[in-house]
């Protein structure tokens, strides 16, 4: 049946093709047909590729011949639509780019197909990925699947929400403030964010903010971003940042978790955070620690010292206003009124940006102290259950702050390059998912996959259907 076809993850639908208990071209058609059924109620896939299905013939064709490719051969995935894939119309979120065709495939895009992926077609983003809601002047507003009055995030919005909606089994994101985790966050999936270095940047759009840039994967499983991120990681040789150091052993079930030193913020070093995240961030704890952790409270140094919404801003601004005012060459009035405040804002002094830059070693220096005495940091992946869309500001435990205060627990990790995880644990009282996010060493992406599988395993969330699906 399609829809045992359509919510299977990637892992399952990869065995059941070698098997032959399913062809490429069976699972390719079942997802174009859940995206014609479900994707006008939520908007996520914004371009679906047109060779989606010859892809699939291929696939089957060289199944047939004893040929598979590799470990997705016959599994469909989709991009954000800041990635390049040649021959497919790539938007980048912007009117500046509507009809902007790519004439080359991004190195992570490639590394997917070369491992047999079939190509399923472009998911929604903010314009130029620079928002944590997902809506542009382009394709319009990205739905969260279990409440469409809320954001599904940003700027993986319709990565998260295609996976959610069983219209993708394995999606591609990047991640500089929260892009990932904090759309699987709001749309109660999974997502990677792997240590900076870990999967070049090649092919991806806006190719500034390098230092703080990352892609990687989203899925409904732990073990599909361990599968992803084998075939992902690595150097191509063209991104200065890709560093060849060798994969650790990524699990692929449960297993007997050692018993590894874990750092607990129930709050991530943030205020305000809403108690209902503090709680599952809590109960999370406590199965860590029945399984042997040792899990205890701690505090977080230059992360709880500074405001990294301000700081980022700053250093963000600094490092990237150039390139967009390039990019913009006075076309300002046809962005999004979002990115027309955020291109104006004034430009900081040059001892402004020093500070922030100071603050920004200092924190690396604090954190790669932390995990000299702890194997990973549990903590909230946003303050925040998913929002109501346009706010300006949030209202939490009765304070008021800025709305950008969703991505204050994802923030600080993008600066760090550290590998960050976020597991779909829990529910608000509104029944809107809430994420945790393990944190771990650099290059540790291993001991991250191992914690998140035994979190997987007590999920009130992942594996649930939401009602667009």
């Amino acid at each position: 049946m399609d829809d045992d076809i359509y919510y299977l993850d990637a892992t399952e639908l990869a065995a059941r093709i070698a098997a032959k208990q399913l062809s490429p071209v069976e699972v390719t058609r079942a997802h174009l047909e859940r995206i014609d059924s479900v994707n006008p109620r939520i908007n996520a896939v914004v371009t679906v590729n047109p060779q989606a299905l010859d892809e699939a013939r291929a696939a089957e064709a060289a199944l047939m011949r004893g040929e598979a490719s590799g470990p997705l051969h016959g599994v469909p995935f989709t991009a954000k639509d800041c990635f390049d894939v040649a021959g497919v119309r790539t938007t980048r979120g912007s009117r500046l780019f509507a009809e902007h065709v790519a004439t080359t495939t991004a190195t992570a895009v490639t590394r997917l197909r070369a491992a047999g992926g079939v190509f399923l077609g472009k998911t929604n983003i903010p314009e130029f990925a620079l928002w944590w809601e997902t809506d542009n002047l382009v394709f319009g507003r990205t739905l969260n699947p279990w409440n469409a009055g809320r954001i599904a995030g940003g700027s993986s919005g319709g990565e998260a929400a295609a996976l959610a909606a069983g219209l993708s089994p394995l999606g591609l994101g990047s991640d500089v403030g929260g892009s990932i985790r904090q759309p699987a966050h709001c749309c109660g999936v999974v997502g990677l964010k792997p240590t900076h270095g870990r999967v070049p940047l090649t092919g991806h759009w806006p190719d500034t903010l390098s230092r703080a840039m990352h892609v990687g994967p989203l899925a409904r499983s732990i073990r599909d971003l361990g599968l992803a991120l084998r075939v992902l990681a690595g150097p191509d040789g063209h991104d200065p940042y890709a560093m060849p150091v060798p994969l650790p052993a990524l699990p692929t079930a449960a297993e007997a978790l050692p018993a590894l030193r874990i750092g607990l913020s129930p709050t991530g070093g943030v205020i305000p955070v809403d108690p209902q995240v503090e709680r599952v961030v809590e109960a999370a704890a406590r199965r860590l620690g029945d399984l042997g952790c040792r899990v205890e409270p701690v505090s977080l140094g230059a992360l709880e010292q500074h405001d990294w919404n301000a700081l980022t801003m700053i250093l963000f601004a600094a490092e990237a206003g150039p390139f967009f005012d390039r990019v913009v060459a006075g076309r300002h009035a046809e962005l999004h009124p979002v990115l027309r405040r955020r291109l104006a804002f004034p430009v900081n002094s040059l001892s402004d940006y020093a500070a922030a830059l100071d603050a920004w070693e200092r924190l690396r220096r604090d954190v790669a102290d932390f995990f000299t005495r702890y194997d990973l940091l549990l903590c909230p992946t946003s303050p925040v259950p998913a929002h109501e869309p346009g706010l300006v500001e949030l209202t939490i435990q009765g304070k008021t702050v800025p709305a950008r205060h969703a991505l204050r627990n994802t923030l600080p990790w993008d600066l760090t390059g550290s590998p960050a995880l976020a597991v779909a644990c829990g529910w608000s009282d509104d029944r809107l998912p809430i994420a945790v996010q393990v944190v771990g060493r650099h290059f540790d992406e291993g001991t991250v996959l191992r914690v998140g599988l035994a979190l997987e395993a007590v999920s009130e969330v992942l594996g649930k259907r939401p009602e667009a699906g």
